[in-house]
């Protein structure tokens, strides 16, 4: 069988994203100026990402959702970009995991407020890779699914337990990691490396995954991150990690050196938020691994889809097509490369 196309699995909920003027203190209140209800989470980002990035690549989709309006909005949003979703299962009884998402109007800064809902209930049992014709799994999040980040039988984690069951299918394997605590994502991530083709994550998550402090006051610390590309390429058969931030990305390959390039140069004036970004940053990424181009050109795609999602409140609204993410590129031009 010739594998094509994607399977997303885990977390699908609801994002409702406001955009304030200002985070409020306690006891005071802040003006919403935008209100948008758009699905969330990596199963589901990802999933309409590469959609929008090529309407004809194969997307399916493995996730839990609850008997609810929010639930029945999911669905609609599969079914309104053609992923394919008989795998996503609706629980009675329990309600959709939900978001509130808050974008500071101007920083772009984020604060998430999670309610998980049915997301507690998934476990290892809910994936099913038996009649998959996709060629790589997107998996996520670690740190916000109360069994699967508990162990599962003999396995470190349910984490596990999924990503040996897909290699054991045939596919290649990604996972998406969530910035939670450092010590906690190092606990949930470590025993997962060894399961792993490809690793795309920010700088903080790369350092918190090699044990190596990647953030100084604030700031990217490009040789740490650097080191902490390479722990993590030894620690298990990974063909590429990559780690993303700001100002760019570096990328590690298992059969080359390092690749630095910077961000592609969103115009001020054309930022509304960042929320989302680090989605469309790992389905350029993918999308063009996928496509069998080299890391640099795949790159400059990841950077330009991270840049057109940032035009839009929602997480997926601004991503446009390939062509038109890499067109996009080359009117605006990139930062100077990490040095």
């Amino acid at each position: 069988m010739t594998r094509r196309g994607f399977v997303t699995a885990g977390t699908w909920c609801v994002d409702n994203n406001k955009l304030i003027a200002a985070w409020p203190q306690e006891d005071t209140a802040s003006e919403v100026l935008a209100i948008d209800r758009q699905g969330g989470g990596s199963a589901c980002n990802l999933a309409i990402d590469l959609k929008r990035l090529d309407r004809d690549m194969p997307v399916e989709t493995i996730g839990l959702v609850g008997d609810d309006e929010n639930g029945r909005f999911l669905a609609d949003q599969c079914d309104a970009h053609g992923i394919e979703r008989s795998r996503m299962r609706v629980v009675p009884g329990e309600a959709t995991f939900s978001v509130d998402a808050f974008t500071i109007a101007g920083s772009g800064r984020r604060t998430h407020l999670l309610y998980p809902g049915v997301a507690k209930l998934m476990s290892p049992d809910d994936f099913d890779f038996g009649q998959t014709q996709a060629r790589i799994l997107h998996l996520g999040l670690p740190g916000a699914h109360q069994t699967m980040d508990a162990p599962w039988r003999e396995e470190a984690n349910g984490w596990v337990a999924v990503l040996k069951a897909a290699r054991a299918g045939g596919l290649e394997t990604n996972l998406e990691l969530m910035t939670i605590a450092p010590e906690r994502l190092a606990a949930l991530t470590r025993p997962c490396l060894p399961h792993l083709d490809y690793l795309i994550v920010n700088d903080f998550e790369i350092g918190a995954a090699a044990g190596i402090a990647t953030r100084i006051d604030g700031r990217t610390d490009l040789g740490a991150v650097r080191r902490a590309i390479q722990a993590a390429l030894g620690s298990g058969p990974m063909r590429v990690v990559a780690a993303h931030f700001p100002e760019g990305a570096i990328a590690g390959a298992r059969d080359g050196g390092l690749v630095a390039i910077g961000s592609a140069a969103l115009p001020e004036a054309e930022i509304v938020g960042a929320n989302g970004a680090g989605d469309a940053f790992a389905a350029g990424l993918l999308y063009g691994l996928h496509e069998g181009w080299d890391l640099r050109r795949a790159l400059a795609l990841a950077h330009c889809a991270a840049a057109a999602s940032m035009r839009k409140i929602s997480t997926t609204a601004g991503v446009a097509s390939w062509r038109e993410c890499l067109a996009l590129g080359e009117r605006w031009g990139f930062r100077a490369a990490p040095g």
